[in-house]
């Protein structure tokens, strides 16, 4: 085994395969979005070279009214509340898990069913929790004589996004909570022995040892919730029935509207390029702040 992992020969030739799939799946399609995105195109006829007009009109012309910059904005409030309640909540879970409860892996599993369910089901499931007619939410808030609190949640201007963001939260927590977990049990018990012996109290132990200890998974948490929350799609489309709105519309779902249903399709690839190099700047960025972060703390 190690004479193949030293010959470049025969790791080339492991590679290339896998280089070549990513070149034909990944990166020309990458290419081809960023030609179309010049074009003033339907998708059917022949395009229209216009550069780079469709972006200027993209981020500042807003010729139709497609509030693209507002919809961006939305990605960002959803990863917020993504790093700010998944991550933290995912913690506390595997900190509790972690030590040795009483059922744990019955917990374990239980917090890891939603990641394994279909989006569509869960979207489906929130719907009929939070609909204005017939949902539970509003049924029990009138049953505890709370009617005043009753709401139309998903299409009120300023509670649609954070419904919408709700089942996200419910659904993906047990991935990151099951990520910690597996790096808080790699954390040899000596070292909690000792911390012990030297009078630290659980908490101190947890700032102290487990946190500095999963911290780099802790960041693999963060990239995975804000890179997932700037792709946010599928919920957000099953929960508003593909129905575009300013209050609940994302760059993705408005990418899908103005290719499919006003085949501008010059126009959405403008959005997918844009999608594309905002992932890729912010998770350089993310990178760069945590190598700066553990240089400062390194020192």
């Amino acid at each position: 085994m190690q004479q193949v992992f030293g010959d470049k020969k025969a790791i080339a030739v492991f590679v290339i395969p896998a280089l070549v799939l990513f070149i034909l799946v990944g990166f020309i399609p990458i290419v081809q979005s960023f030609y179309y995105s010049m074009l003033d195109w339907n998708g059917i006829g022949k395009g229209k070279f216009v550069g780079l007009a469709l972006y200027k009109d993209l981020f500042f012309t807003d010729t139709y009214d497609m509030q693209f910059l507002h919809s961006v904005w939305n990605t960002f409030y959803l990863a917020i509340l993504s790093v700010g309640l998944q991550i933290p909540f995912a913690f506390l879970l595997a900190l509790i898990l972690a030590r040795g409860i009483k059922g744990e892996k019955f917990y374990r599993t239980l917090f890891f069913i939603p990641v394994t369910i279909s989006s569509a089901v869960i979207g489906l499931m929130f719907l009929s929790i939070l609909n204005p007619n017939y949902g539970v939410l509003n049924a029990i808030l009138a049953q505890i004589g709370l009617e005043g609190w009753k709401n139309d949640w998903l299409t009120n201007d300023k509670t649609a996004l954070s419904s919408i963001m709700l089942p996200a939260v419910w659904q993906w927590v047990g991935y990151y909570m099951l990520l910690m977990y597996a790096a808080i049990k790699g954390i040899s018990e000596e070292m909690f022995d000792a911390a012990k012996i030297d009078g630290a109290s659980r908490w101190r132990a947890t700032f102290s040892i487990v946190i500095p200890l999963i911290t780099p998974i802790i960041k693999v948490c963060i990239v995975f919730a804000i890179i997932g929350s700037l792709k946010f799609f599928d919920l957000t489309f099953i929960m508003t029935n593909g129905t575009s709105a300013p209050a609940t519309d994302v760059p993705s779902t408005l990418m899908y509207t103005t290719i499919f249903k006003r085949n501008m399709y010059g126009y959405g690839s403008a959005m997918a390029v844009f999608m594309v190099v905002e992932c890729l700047v912010i998770y350089m960025g993310l990178q760069w702040l945590f190598r700066v972060r553990g240089e400062e703390n390194g020192k």
